[in-house]
C-alpha cells in the first residue's frame, strides 16, 4: 500500500520524518493573515512534530466562502482523490483558512475526503488536536460554524456601511455614464481630482461622487430629454438625430435606441443615487432586487436634468405598456426570444414598438421574473452571443483605424484578410484580437487572450474591452518572444510581468512602426 494511505504518524521509530503538504490562503478581508505568516507558523509546527513539508498549495487573495475559484484547494482535493498525494498530512493555519463555508458540512466533507484516503488534516494555530476525539470534534464544529458566521456578519456590516454611504451621496462603484464624471473628494468633502476611466480611489477616507461632465455631453443629455418629452420623439429617432449630428456616446460609438433609453431611465441624471438593484451576497447567486429593496438618496448629486423632465419621461415610457395586458407583454417577449435566441435589458430596449425593459420590471417585479414566465433562463445563456456579434462588427473598424495610423507615420503595412495578419515594413507581423470582458461567479472582472499559435505573429495587439463590452479599456502589445502560453488570463491588475505591456493607446506601436531617415552610414 502506498505511503499516502497510511494513518498519520508524525515520525517513525527510525527517526525518518513523515511527509506533509501545507495549504495556505489569504482572503481580501484578512490581509493580516498573509500566506507568509501562515507558512511561518506551519513550518514551526512541522518542525516540532517531525514533519517534512514537501508541497505547498496556495490560494492568494481568494475568498473562503466557496470552493469555486480556489484552484489550489481544488488541486489538493483532486490529488488526494486520484491517489497522487505524496504526503501523509495536510497542514493548515486554522479552521477558517480551510474555509468559511456557509454550510459547515461542506468544510467537514472536504476534510473527510482526505481522512478517507488516510491523510490527516492538522490545524497548526488552533488550541486543539485534530485527533478525532469528542472534544476536538465539538470544538472543530463550533469553529466551522463561527467561521461561516463571521462572513455573514461581515457581509451585513459592509452592506449597512455601503447603504449609509449611499444616503450620504457617495458613489459605490460603476461607470459614471454619458454626461457625468467621477469626482474624488477627501473626508471633508473637498474636491481632489476627477477620476478617469480605469482609475480608482486609493485612500480609505476618500469618497467618490458624480458631477456633470463636459458641457457638450451635458447639453446632449438635456437635448435627449427635450426631444423625448417636449417633441415626443422616439428613442430610435433621437439616436438617429444624434448620430447625424456627429455626437458619439460615452463609449465613443454611435447611439442606439437602447443607449438613448438608458439615459432616459437612469435616475442619476436627476441627481438621485440608487443602490442595491442587484445582490451578490456571500458569493451566492446574483439576483435582481425588486424596487422596494433599492436604497435611494434623492439630491445626492448635482442634477443634469430637472426632476420634472425625468418624471415626465418615466410617465411616457410607462404609458406605452399600460395599454397592454400581461399576456400581450409576455407574447412580445416570447417573440423576441424566438428571434434573438437570448434576452437582456439592452436587447429589449433596442426593439421599436415594444415595452421597455423598465416596463417589464415594473409590471412583473423584475426582468428575471418576466424571463421565467416565458421559459427563459439567463443563467444557461452566458450572454456572450450578442456580445461576440457586437465585437465582430467592431473588428474591421479597429483594423482599418490601426492600418491608417501605421501608414500615417510613413510605414508600409499589408493586411492579409485570410490570415488576419498585418505585415509592417516587411519587418514584423502583428495580429489584432479583441478581448471581451466577463464577470466571474465571484464577481471579479476577467479577460482571456487567445494567442494565435498557428500564424505566430511577432506582436499580438490585444484590444481589451471595458466591463460593458461597449468601449475600449486599454491595449496590450504582447511580443511572441516573451509569451509562452497559448492563452493569457487577465485581471484588472496583473503585476509588472503582464502590465508592462499595457498601454492606454497604440501610440507606442505606431512609434515602433515609424521609419527614421539616416543621413550618414558609418
Amino acid at each position: 500500500m502506498r505511503h499516502g494511505r497510511r494513518p498519520h504518524e508524525p515520525s517513525n521509530s527510525t527517526g525518518t520524518k513523515s511527509r506533509a503538504a501545507q495549504y495556505v490562503r489569504m482572503s481580501t478581508e484578512h490581509q493580516k493573515y498573509s500566506t507568509e505568516n501562515q507558512s511561518d507558523t506551519i513550518t514551526k509546527y512541522a518542525a516540532r512534530r517531525g514533519l517534512t513539508i514537501v508541497r505547498t498549495y496556495e490560494d492568494a487573495g481568494k475568498s473562503g466562502l466557496r470552493l469555486e475559484g480556489r484552484e489550489a484547494l481544488k488541486q489538493l482535493i483532486a490529488d488526494v482523490r486520484n491517489q497522487q498525494a505524496d504526503f501523509d498530512t495536510i497542514l493548515v493555519y486554522d479552521v477558517s483558512r480551510w474555509g468559511r463555508f456557509q454550510d459547515a458540512d461542506e468544510s467537514a466533507y472536504y476534510e473527510f475526503i482526505c481522512k478517507e484516503a488516510g491523510i490527516t488534516v492538522q490545524y497548526c494555530a488552533e488550541q486543539f488536536e485534530n485527533d478525532g476525539s469528542l472534544s476536538a470534534t465539538i470544538i472543530k464544529s463550533m469553529k466551522r460554524a463561527m467561521a461561516g458566521e463571521y462572513s455573514r456578519e461581515l457581509s451585513a456590516k459592509v452592506f449597512a456601511g455601503q447603504c449609509r454611504l449611499i444616503t450620504l451621496g457617495f458613489r459605490q462603484g460603476g461607470a459614471p455614464g454619458y454626461g457625468l464624471r467621477r469626482q474624488l473628494i477627501d473626508e471633508h468633502r473637498k474636491p481632489k481630482t476627477t477620476l478617469e476611466r480605469g482609475e480608482y480611489k486609493s485612500l480609505q477616507t476618500d469618497r467618490v461622487i458624480l458631477i456633470p461632465g463636459p458641457p457638450d455631453e451635458v447639453n446632449a443629455v438635456r437635448r435627449i430629454y427635450r426631444l423625448f418629452v417636449v417633441q415626443l420623439r422616439s428613442e430610435a429617432d433621437i439616436a438617429t438625430t444624434l448620430n447625424n449630428d456627429g455626437v458619439m456616446n460615452d463609449a465613443g460609438r454611435s447611439w442606439t435606441r437602447g443607449t438613448v433609453h438608458q439615459v432616459l431611465t437612469n435616475e442619476k441624471y436627476a441627481g438621485t443615487n440608487v443602490y442595491n438593484r442587484t445582490s451578490f451576497k456571500l458569493k451566492q447567486k446574483r439576483v435582481a432586487n425588486t424596487p422596494d429593496m433599492w436604497v435611494r438618496s434623492e439630491g445626492a448629486f448635482e442634477a443634469i436634468v430637472d426632476a420634472d423632465y425625468f418624471q415626465a419621461a418615466r410617465r411616457i415610457i410607462e404609458e406605452r405598456s399600460k395599454r397592454l395586458t400581461d399576456t400581450e407583454m409576455l407574447d412580445h417577449l416570447t417573440a423576441l426570444l424566438g428571434q434573438k435566441g437570448a434576452l437582456s435589458g439592452l436587447i429589449i430596449d433596442e426593439i421599436e414598438n415594444m415595452p421597455s425593459s423598465s416596463a417589464y420590471r415594473n409590471r412583473f417585479g423584475s426582468l428575471l421574473r418576466a424571463y421565467q414566465l416565458v421559459g427563459y433562463d439567463p443563467h444557461r445563456d452566458y450572454r456572450y452571443v450578442e456580445t461576440n456579434r457586437t465585437l465582430r462588427a467592431m473588428f474591421p473598424g479597429i483594423v482599418s483605424e490601426t492600418i491608417a495610423n501605421i501608414e500615417r507615420v510613413g510605414a508600409i503595412v499589408r493586411w492579409d484578410e485570410n490570415r488576419a495578419l498585418l505585415t509592417v515594413n516587411d519587418e514584423f507581423t502583428a495580429s489584432v484580437v479583441i478581448v471581451r470582458c466577463f464577470r466571474t461567479q465571484a464577481g471579479f472582472l476577467r479577460w482571456k487572450i487567445r494567442l494565435d499559435t498557428s500564424m505566430r505573429p511577432d506582436i499580438t495587439i490585444a484590444v481589451r474591452m471595458d466591463e460593458s463590452n461597449q468601449g475600449i479599456m486599454d491595449y496590450y502589445l504582447l511580443p511572441r518572444i516573451d509569451m509562452n502560453a497559448a492563452r493569457i488570463r487577465l485581471a484588472e491588475n496583473n503585476g509588472v510581468h503582464l502590465d508592462a505591456y499595457r498601454f492606454e493607446s497604440l501610440d507606442q506601436l505606431f512609434e515602433l512602426c515609424a521609419r527614421q531617415s539616416i543621413r550618414f552610414a558609418a
